[in-house]
């Protein structure tokens, strides 16, 4: 019977002992990687240009912008977002093409003013006065007085009727172009005796104003006009002769679309 007294020892497993450390390594592991990127990261930088600091910068603050550029790189080598694209083989030849149709569209435009103006007899006199120019700029249309002849009353912006027929001529042909305008009155040095109500000043910019509202009657839209200006004797035609009267004149600019 002595089984009977024998002790009963009863082994019981406790679980769970591996959770005390769980996974907390794996968090201490991926911020010691973190900081070790961020500190390679910064001593990359330092060693950088002014140049490619100042684009991860404004990447920072204007991501968006980085975007628009299309892909374009921050690295050396490489485009920032205010730098223009990289210039093609086609695009200077596109612009050249259109540039030479435009200038040449321009020359037919003075080419039929001169043809408009030749068959008008009374114009024999004044259209010898004016002269053509094409420009980068565009088209220059000069209307130059003369000692024995002028398209205004002298001292005054009251226009004769030949003139208004020739700025009417003028306006007909380039109310046909979708160019901008710009209308400028140009005097020379000759001075007022009583310049303290009226000059050259107001002179150079009655008479372009004189000329615009001719040209509009004649077909110039208003939507091409895109400066009327007074020079007085500020840009003279004949610099070595002040009071040379080339130098009261109307010139009518033509802008080119590239200018």
């Amino acid at each position: 019977m002595a089984h009977q007294h024998e002790a009963i020892i009863v082994v019981k497993k406790v679980k769970g002992h591996a959770a005390h450390h769980g996974g907390a390594w794996k968090v201490a592991y991926a911020d010691f990687v973190t900081a070790m990127m961020a500190f390679f990261l910064v001593m990359w930088l330092v060693n950088q240009s002014k140049e490619v600091k100042a684009s991860l910068g404004g990447y920072f603050r204007d991501p968006g912008v980085f975007e628009a550029t299309g892909g374009r790189g921050i690295m050396p080598g490489g485009t920032g977002p205010g730098d223009p694209a990289p210039a093609t083989d086609k695009a200077p030849a596109i612009d050249k093409a259109a540039a030479a149709a435009e200038q040449q569209a321009l020359e037919k435009s003075a080419s039929h003013i001169r043809e408009q103006l030749d068959k008008v007899p009374e114009f024999k006199t004044l259209r010898k006065q004016i002269e053509f120019t094409v420009t980068a700029e565009g088209l220059r249309i000069d209307l130059l007085e003369s000692s024995g002849s002028t398209f205004f009353n002298s001292g005054s912006a009251d226009m004769g009727p030949e003139a208004e027929r020739i700025f009417a001529v003028i306006a007909h042909e380039l109310g046909t172009l979708d160019n901008t305008i710009v209308v400028e009155g140009h005097t020379d040095s000759q001075q007022y005796a009583n310049a303290e109500r009226y000059t050259n000043w107001e002179l150079s910019a009655d008479r372009a104003n004189a000329a615009r509202r001719v040209m509009e009657r004649g077909g110039l839209k208003s939507s091409q006009l895109l400066e009327v200006r007074g020079q007085a004797d500020r840009q003279l035609k004949v610099a070595a002769d002040p009071l040379d009267p080339r130098n009261r004149r109307v010139s009518v600019l033509v802008k080119s679309h590239a200018g």
